[in-house]
């Protein structure tokens, strides 16, 4: 029995705070017990407000994930990846322990990635990078409830935490260290491909995937060319599918609705500069633009531009993506003049609107036809109730069936007896009739008898 729980569950245990830990660390790889808690359990953030120091506070607020992590650990699940130099100890899983968050994840094992060991030794600023970029996405929330008992404006913190606009999807949702192979397969690819910092699907909020780059500003933009021309190989690459069909390799693997005929752009790219580098952001995006025109660069039509075939590039810097989140209007795509919202910049709002526009007018034009005939039927109606006859009799108009009875029908048809009169009155004439008949008939009756017959008459 404790064999089958253990090969479930490595850890030996149902606690929800490893669990936590070992989804945190299966998609970020490497990460601080304060990264692990801020992802994990955001309302810790707002606890402990009365410890007299920063650094005791945030002892108290990472406490019980780094007594999860030390869990992991004798169970050899996690392990110490060095140290950054301001002296917070770095977080990575084992090759079992990244088994055991592809259980916690859903995942497959061969889509996790490799453990990533040996990250402090260099100081592990790009990683660290990559990580804030996620929370910063991600804009994970407090839960108010697990923080009834604090005082008022710790409570109104979170309130206003809570308030804020939305980030993108879960934990879950995010994984990074993507290979993106041109050559090769997913499990072992080949040169000439790219590999994502992040991949984010998350398309119940809009973005069903979006790759992410993070750049130090340590790069020129001839090298971030060279790497965007790799993601554009990838987007570029079709294989066959499990069913026999090629598509493109991406789409074998995420689901992404199918698009516009002829309006069908690969998934997009955002790059977020993270200003701690020698390299100026703005003149290396301006260069950037200029070297990856040909990838990303619409074709005008109607007011709009579509890009089937090309690859979004979206921009944006780390200082305002970590203030205002996807929800700012801090995003500049690649041809566009003005900031928007992550999902404006990913998207196609001009295209968006002339659709909406050309859906409106269409929906004009058949309203106006439907009431153009309705006018004419209702014109139809009015003129078919004029020539509509009457009764004779009583001044009814006829009913639809009484009209169509005494209208013309082939030779050989029944003549109409009583064509001025309605049913109700015809029917009163048919009876009147006959009883006519009736009394006509009974008077010759005793005349005749009366008379007698020729017989008698001879006899006589």
């Amino acid at each position: 029995m404790m064999a089958g729980k253990r090969e479930e569950n490595p850890a030996g245990s149902s606690n929800n705070l490893r669990g936590d830990v070992l989804r945190v660390l299966g998609v970020l790889k490497v990460a601080t017990v304060e990264q692990i808690q801020q992802i994990a359990a955001p309302h810790l953030s707002y606890r402990h407000t009365g410890k007299p120091t920063p650094a005791k506070r945030k002892q108290a607020r990472t406490a019980s994930h780094t007594g999860a992590l030390s869990d992991l650990r004798k169970h050899g699940l996690a392990e110490n990846g060095g140290q950054l130099p301001g002296g917070d100890t770095l977080r990575n899983l084992t090759p079992m322990g990244l088994k055991a968050a592809a259980r916690e994840l859903g995942r497959p094992v061969g889509e996790m990635g490799d453990p990533a060991r040996g990250a402090g030794r260099t100081g592990a600023s790009h990683p660290m990078t990559v990580n804030e970029a996620v929370i910063a996405l991600l804009r994970p929330k407090p839960v108010l409830a697990q923080l009834a008992n604090e005082p008022a404006d710790v409570r109104a913190a979170a309130q206003a935490a809570v308030d804020a606009p939305d980030g993108l999807g879960t934990i879950a949702s995010y994984a990074t260290e993507v290979a993106l192979p041109a050559t090769g397969t997913w499990s072992n690819p080949g040169r000439g491909g790219a590999q994502a910092d992040i991949v984010i699907t998350a398309p119940e909020d809009g973005v069903p995937l979006l790759f992410v780059e993070i750049d130090n500003c340590f790069e020129s933009a001839q090298v971030l060319a060279a790497k965007i021309d790799k993601y554009m190989r990838f987007c570029q690459r079709k294989v066959k599918d499990v069913d026999g069909t090629e598509r493109p390799m991406w789409r074998t693997r995420w689901w992404v609705p199918d698009g516009r005929h002829g309006d069908r752009p690969h998934p997009p790219l955002l790059l977020v500069f993270n200003r701690v580098g020698p390299r100026n952001p703005n003149t290396v995006i301006a260069q950037l633009a200029e070297l990856t025109r040909r990838h990303w660069q619409g074709e005008a039509h109607d007011g709009f531009h579509m890009y089937d075939g090309k690859l979004p590039i979206v921009v944006t810097g780390m200082k305002m993506l970590k203030e205002r989140g996807p929800a700012g209007a801090i995003f500049r795509r690649f041809g566009r003049s003005q900031n928007q919202t992550l999902l404006e910049a990913i998207g196609n709002p001009r295209r968006e609107v002339h659709d909406a526009r050309k859906q409106a007018e269409y929906a004009a034009r058949e309203r106006a036809y439907k009431e153009q005939l309705r006018r004419a039927a209702e014109q139809q109606r009015a003129e078919r109730e004029a020539r509509r006859p009457v009764c004779a009799d009583c001044g009814t108009r006829f009913t639809d069936e009484r009209w169509k009875a005494i209208e013309p029908a082939g030779w050989g048809a029944p003549r109409e007896t009583h064509p001025h009169l309605c049913d109700d009155c015809k029917q009163r004439a048919i009876t009147a009739e006959r009883q006519a008949e009736r009394q006509e008939h009974d008077q010759a009756v005793p005349e005749q008898k009366a008379g007698g017959t020729w017989l008698s008459r001879f006899r006589a």
